[in-house]
């Protein structure tokens, strides 16, 4: 057995019936649902038990009673930064030994995964080695991508150097004051592996130097990164943008989303629309990360001024009916937890079936891979969860990692609290 499949259980087919399905595309619930999958992790079929294909040929099939939970798609979490614990700054990174860091991660990656998170995007702080690490099966977590580090301006969002010239980010951020200098960091990234590209475009909240509202890179900066993504396998560029005209700065920029989107205004979200620039809220940050026992005072008085904005504004995103995909930006918030971002989108407004789409079809849309991944239909990779409760009646249900009993990546039982217990010898 080769070191690259060392972890990886073996697959078998599946056959989840007595469920009702949610498909992440929007489409009605089916309440008496079949879902099959072959032994290359492929669906076959999701749909009517009462069309549902014989089950001749599926003796070998692994037969899973989803008890009438909701079986849905494999969630996204469109921004995350695993690489470090909740509330740490990532300066504290740098005092622990890196096999420690390296082990705490792969538990936060554990974590996510378990939370009904099959595919995450980390923006910053984590190699492209966990994302090869992911694929090869030497360790369990979301499918990755990663773009590594951060590009920003001296002073801005992703700088947080000392006077003396000390990085408190660990490596984190790019330095890019030019346009000329914005391509070099796209290609440095590039050449660490990064699958896409983020760059700052206002300052931030837990920044010491700037605030959202003050601009991050040029336009032409933020032009110059996007173009060098192109040219270089089309990637996507990612913008941290929270204030209104570094949003806008983005969006002319030719980004392809805006990451928190807190100061957005009707113009930014016409423009956006126009654009087809998707918007990623992190509403997890308003409502979970706001902490004044374990956040620096420059943090918290930020956080509390913006509070309101962020709910009034992003509600109004979501009655414009704005490209919205789920992200949460944990790290900031806790990890583990991810789905209580849907509970935060409702309460500003999105219909309960309308989050979940933006947590499964919408947020596969944004990442490129919708074509495999955020829906359940015949062809597609069988990445989904069974959860306790009914997520249209009480979106509160997913953001409970118990109530996720089951979750299956690429065919592959991850996660499994359904009864009876499975035959001695399967991994999960």
């Amino acid at each position: 057995m080769t070191q690259a499949t060392l972890h990886e259980p073996t697959r078998t087919a599946l056959r989840i019936h007595n469920a009702r399905l949610i498909d992440g595309t929007g489409s009605s619930p089916v309440d008496d649902a079949v879902v099959t999958v072959d032994a290359e992790g492929t669906i076959t079929y999701a749909g009517a038990a009462a069309t549902a294909p014989a089950t001749d040929g599926l003796s070998s099939a692994r037969v899973i009673d989803a008890g009438r939970r909701t079986v849905l798609p494999g969630f996204f979490d469109c921004h995350v930064h695993l690489a470090y614990a909740q509330g740490s700054p990532p300066g504290r990174r740098a005092e622990l030994d890196p096999v420690l860091v390296t082990l705490d991660t792969t538990t936060r990656l554990r974590q996510t995964l378990d939370a009904g998170i099959t595919t995450a995007r980390d923006l910053g702080g984590l190699s492209a080695g966990y994302r090869t690490a992911v694929e090869t099966g030497r360790i369990v977590g979301p499918r990755l991508h990663t773009a590594v580090r951060i590009l920003s301006h001296t002073g801005g969002h992703a700088d947080l150097r000392l006077p003396d010239g000390t990085d408190l980010t660990a490596g984190m951020s790019e330095i890019a004051d030019t346009a000329d200098a914005a391509r070099l960091a796209v290609r440095r990234v590039l050449r660490e592996g990064a699958d896409l590209v983020k760059v700052c475009a206002t300052g931030g909240m837990g920044s010491p130097y700037d605030d959202p509202d003050d601009e991050g890179l040029l336009e032409e900066e933020i032009r110059a990164a996007v173009d060098e993504a192109r040219r270089h396998g089309d990637k996507r560029v990612a913008a941290h943008a929270q204030g209104n005209a570094g949003i806008l700065n983005a969006i002319r920029g030719g980004v392809t989303s805006i990451e928190h989107g807190y100061g957005l205004d009707d113009r930014a979200l016409d423009m956006a629309g126009e654009r087809g620039v998707f918007v990623v809220p992190t509403l997890s940050t308003v409502y979970a990360g706001i902490n004044k026992d374990t956040m620096p005072d420059y943090h918290y008085q930020k956080k509390t001024r913006w509070s309101g904005i962020t709910k009034e504004n992003i509600a109004r995103a979501i009655e414009y009916g704005a490209r919205i995909a789920l992200g949460t930006d944990a790290a900031v918030g806790p990890h583990g937890v991810n789905l209580m971002e849907l509970s935060y989108l409702v309460d500003l407004g999105m219909d309960p079936m309308a989050a979940i789409v933006a947590g499964t079809g919408t947020s596969a849309e944004l990442l490129g891979v919708a074509d495999r991944l955020g829906t359940l239909a015949s062809g597609r990779t069988a990445d989904l969860v069974i959860c306790d409760g009914d997520p249209l009646a009480d979106i509160g249900v997913l953001g409970d990692p118990a109530n996720i009993v089951c979750v299956v990546q690429d065919g592959i039982v991850r996660k499994d609290l359904l009864l009876p217990a499975a035959p001695t010898g399967r991994q999960s």
